[in-house]
């Protein structure tokens, strides 16, 4: 695929026993879209971008990230919201943009400070302060305030209020550049598919069921991507 943010071959990882959550995964993904990566529970799609940002290593396969083999050189170029809050509780909001700031050349700590103001978040707040949708509302500002090639989101909106919804799908629309892409998995499909340009439906074992333009495959099915899903892992069960 030319222009390829992200290309994976022949990708497995194994846990325990032998038994492979992603086997011989071949994924690519285009650069300047807003990519959904939907599947059932237990289907490897944290594991993946896992993989991807080179916190889990590949039992075998590759992936390319721009071009580059991922290694070390290649973090510089991911921004990673994990599906759970990993900061320490007792830190304030303002310690944690400093730190990203310090720690991300490309951290972009005005921008921060507008969304966190838009959402009526104190960066003087500690974190344990918050409730949970506020804390996942702070690390995804973090991780959209970098200037990175790449933005994997794992289940962003999982414990938002309905109605910071719209603002937060917004933020990631409006805060990434045309050049980068993003892969946001999640389980509120109806809530996001929307914003989704493209999207990928993951089976267990890494087997990509159902892909394509958003927009086409709900044309050509006269279905939304949330029912779709519904009847493409329901019939899958029996596969």
């Amino acid at each position: 695929m030319e222009d390829s943010i992200l290309k994976i071959e022949g990708l497995t990882k194994c846990y325990r026993k032998g038994k492979p959550v992603l086997e011989n995964l071949d994924l690519e993904l285009p650069k300047g879209k807003i990519i959904g990566l939907l599947g059932p529970n237990g289907c490897g799609k944290s594991t993946l971008l896992k993989l991807i940002s080179g916190i889990l290593v590949a039992d075998s396969g590759s992936i390319s990230i721009c071009g580059i083999p991922r290694s070390e050189d290649t973090n510089s170029l991911i921004s990673f919201l994990p599906e759970r809050p990993y900061f320490n509780g007792r830190m304030k909001i303002s310690s944690l943009l400093a730190f990203f700031e310090d720690f991300y050349a490309d951290f972009d700590k005005v921008k921060a400070l507008n969304m966190l103001h838009d959402l009526h978040i104190n960066e003087n707040d500690q974190l344990k302060s918050l409730s949970k949708g506020t804390k996942e509302k702070v690390q995804l500002i973090l991780v959209m305030s970098r200037n990175a090639r790449l933005y994997m989101l794992d289940e962003p909106i999982g414990g938002v209020d309905p109605a910071s919804r719209d603002y937060i799908l917004n933020t990631i629309i409006s805060n990434y550049d045309p050049q980068a892409s993003v892969i946001i998995t999640t389980h509120l499909i109806s809530d996001i598919e929307a914003v989704l340009d493209e999207f990928f439906f993951l089976d267990h074992g890494g087997r990509i069921l159902l892909s394509g333009d958003a927009e086409s495959v709900r044309e050509e099915h006269g279905k939304t991507l949330d029912e779709l899903f519904r009847e493409v892992f329901k019939c899958s069960r029996n596969v």
